[in-house]
This record gives structure tokens, C-alpha cells and sequence, in this order.
């Protein structure tokens, strides 16, 4: 199979939908299959462009066995909702060139859109057509909705242009996948046949990702660099500090735990919310700020915490699944989510941990403090938490569905 791959974020991002699609790519190439990817430069999510890659130029190379073609990107300074929509129009443009050349060199069976951005989508709608490939969209959330929810854009006539321009495109690929069953169910209300969507959840490593028995020498590390004593329960949140996460629930969260000297709430990442943060950290006397841990690291960050936390805001509700939610889940620790109970996030947290309504920082708070107050809960949370990552989340189990859903519809196949 040829598989050309179109999408804004790719590795060597370490979080959300960059992290995802690079690890995807690498594990279809191992496979077999012929995988060429165009992006942009990793900017994702310190909305600075990384080291060694550049914003003004195209690149060309083999990363992981993928022939992997990078475009100029203009990242902005101030993400204003307009900032955003430049910022996205600026990859859907310099990225149509190589996209154009790729489909009428490459020939790919299938062209692979990822969205956000659904900027790329036509491209990726036209190029496909026009190279005799199938299109396929893969939804990661819903942009449009988000942006308008989340108040990014407001304007009622961008709103309804908006929304009928994507159900219209929406109609167009031959398939569409997204990542939850409630954000499939969205499909269906935006008119696209049952026949044509897949689910294709998001996923972890489980063998990266896993219990520790013991402490390990990064994790005492961890704890000295956050000038923690041994017998200090972490509750933690780790990944995009951003719009859509809703941090702020989680700075009032501290405060409201101040008392409790035995608890500290560490967050760690980076993002748009990041600088803000790190001014409101300094005056909440048991809430500590790490930046983003290495590849190599993370395992023992996440067995750092006895506690997850994982806020959303309550207009990104089924918008969005947070990615980060399967390595909480495969740590064995038990999570704190902010959600309301009808959404897929609360459906997915029910059994491994506490429900707490979104944005309210006191219910998360005294959810935090009676797990604190109870490490045989803990344990049994942690233990199905980990039951789950095992059985909806493993890595090798969802890229094996999603080749074969491919292979289903892949031109050159029987």
C-alpha cells in the first residue's frame, strides 16, 4: 500500500496529534507499506519551532524508514483567534506544492488527511481525487465547534459558514475516522453515512508506559528537583497547557488544598498558558510547574503521582478526548477528571477514578482529598485503570485495526 499522509503536526512533537501520527507512520513503513508524509516544522506546543528545523524553508528527508516532507509555517507570537486561522491557512498553502507533486509522482492508494486543520482537507479531498487515490479524513477533534465554543471566534455569520463548510467537506471523503464512539456519533449529525466513518482511538505504549514497583533514580530526582519529602502525595497533571485544558481549574484546585501540607499539585508542560501559569504558581504556596519530561522520563514522571488530574472545559465536552488520558491510565494510577457524566471522557474515567463536574475547583479538590485519605482506593483504581489501558488502549491492537480498515478500501488490494 502507498500511503501519503497529510497533516499539520507530525513527530518529533512529544505531545497530542504530532506525537500520534508519528508514531503511526514509522509503524505501517515497518510493516511493509510505502509512507510518505508531508507536514510543517514541530511547533507543537511551545508554539516555537524546534531546534534544527526551520519555518521559512522546505526540507526533504528519511525519518524512521517515512520519507518525511516538511513545509514553511507561520507560527504566531499572540494566538488571537485570527492569528490562529493565518497560522493554519500559512501550512494548507506552502504544503499544496509538495502535495500537488506527491500525488502525481507518488501515486498513492490512499491520501491520509488529519485534522486539525480542516484548512488541509480540500487539498488532501483533491489531491486524492486527482491522483485516482482514495480520500480519507482522520479527526482528532472538532475544530470548528472548539474554536466557537472555547470563544476563539464569534462572529455568527463565521459560524454558520463555518459549519456548513464542513459538513460539506465532511461528505466528500470516502471515509472518516475520528477517535471516540461519542465524536462518531457527531459524524452521523453532520451527514456522514455510517458506512463511511471508522473509529480509530488514539493509543499508548504499553510497555513504555507502565507500573513501577519501585522508585527509581529519576523519580527521587524528580522529587528533590520539586523540593518534596519522600512522604509527599503528588497529584499531577501532565501535557498541553492550553486553552482547551482548562488549567486554571487546576491553580484554584491547589489553593483550595493548602492546608493540606501532605499534598502537592505538580503540573508539567508547556503551551499557551504556560508563562500565565508560572506567574499564578508563585503565589499558591503547594503547586509546583515542571517543563515537558523527555521521552525517556515519562514513565517515571507518571509514577511520580498518586493521583492524575485531568480538567476539560465544559464547552470542549465531546469536542475533544484528551490524549494524554492513556498513559494516565496505563501508569496505574487512578485520574481526577473535570467532565460532565454524559461525555465520553467521564465514560472512560467511571471505573478508574473520580468524576468531579467540569471547571469546579472545590468538588476537584475534595475528590483529590478522599483518594488522598485512602490508599486501598487508590490501589483498586490504579488496578482497573490499568485493566483498561490494556484492553482499550494497547498500541499494537488499534494500528493493527486501523491497517486492515486501509487495506478494506486500498485500490491495488485483492
Amino acid at each position: 500500500m502507498r500511503l501519503l499522509i497529510y497533516g499539520l503536526n507530525y513527530a518529533p512533537e512529544p505531545i497530542g496529534i504530532g506525537r500520534y501520527s508519528g508514531e503511526m507512520a514509522p509503524w505501517l513503513a515497518a510493516r511493509g507499506h510505502d509512507v510518505r508524509v508531508i507536514t510543517a516544522p514541530p511547533y507543537y506546543p511551545a508554539w516555537k519551532v524546534g531546534e534544527g528545523f526551520s519555518a521559512a524553508t522546505y526540507t526533504h528527508r528519511v525519518e524512521s524508514g517515512v520519507t518525511v516532507t516538511r513545509c514553511p509555517l507561520w507560527v504566531p507570537r499572540r494566538r488571537s483567534g485570527i492569528n490562529r486561522i493565518l497560522h493554519l491557512m500559512s501550512f494548507a498553502l506552502t504544503s499544496l506544492p509538495p502535495l500537488a507533486w506527491a500525488g502525481s509522482t507518488f501515486r498513492p492508494d490512499i491520501v491520509l488527511t488529519v485534522a486539525p486543520a480542516l484548512f488541509c482537507a480540500p487539498g488532501g479531498w483533491l489531491v486524492a481525487k486527482l491522483s485516482g487515490a482514495k480520500a480519507w479524513l482522520h479527526i482528532q477533534d472538532f475544530e470548528v465547534e472548539a474554536a466557537f465554543g472555547l470563544g476563539l471566534l464569534d462572529s455568527d455569520f463565521a459560524r454558520s459558514f463555518a459549519v456548513s463548510t464542513e459538513e460539506m467537506l465532511l461528505r466528500r471523503f470516502d471515509r472518516v475516522s475520528t477517535i471516540t464512539p461519542r465524536m462518531r456519533e457527531r459524524l452521523a449529525a453532520k451527514g456522514v453515512s455510517d458506512s463511511d466513518t471508522v473509529l480509530f482511538p488514539n493509543w499508548t505504549d504499553l510497555e513504555t508506559i507502565r507500573p513501577l514497583q519501585t522508585p527509581s533514580p529519576r523519580m527521587e530526582a524528580l522529587r528533590a528537583e520539586l523540593g518534596l519529602k519522600k512522604d509527599t502525595l503528588v497529584v499531577l497533571y501532565s501535557g498541553n497547557l492550553g486553552e482547551k485544558q482548562g488549567i486554571e481549574t487546576l491553580v484554584e484546585t491547589a489553593r483550595k488544598l493548602e492546608q493540606r501540607s501532605d499534598i502537592a499539585v505538580v503540573l508539567c508542560g508547556d503551551g499557551a498558558a504556560a508563562a500565565r501559569l508560572g506567574v499564578l504558581a508563585e503565589t499558591v504556596r503547594n503547586l509546583r510547574l515542571l517543563p515537558l519530561q523527555s521521552a525517556e522520563t515519562f514513565n517515571d514522571l507518571l509514577n511520580l503521582a498518586q493521583i492524575h488530574l485531568l480538567p476539560q472545559r465544559s464547552d470542549a465536552a465531546d469536542l475533544v478526548m484528551p490524549s494524554k488520558l492513556g498513559a494516565m491510565l496505563a501508569s496505574g494510577r487512578p485520574v481526577v477528571a473535570g467532565a460532565r457524566e454524559e461525555t465520553a471522557l467521564a465514560r472512560e474515567v467511571a471505573d478508574c477514578g473520580m468524576i468531579v463536574p467540569p471547571e469546579d475547583s472545590e468538588a476537584m479538590a475534595a475528590a483529590i482529598c478522599r483518594l488522598a485519605d485512602n490508599a486501598a482506593e487508590r490501589q483498586r483504581l490504579g488496578e482497573n485503570a490499568r485493566h483498561r489501558a490494556e484492553t482499550e488502549w494497547d498500541r499494537e491492537t488499534l494500528l493493527s485495526r486501523f491497517e486492515a480498515a486501509l487495506l478494506a478500501i486500498c485500490p491495488n488490494q485483492g
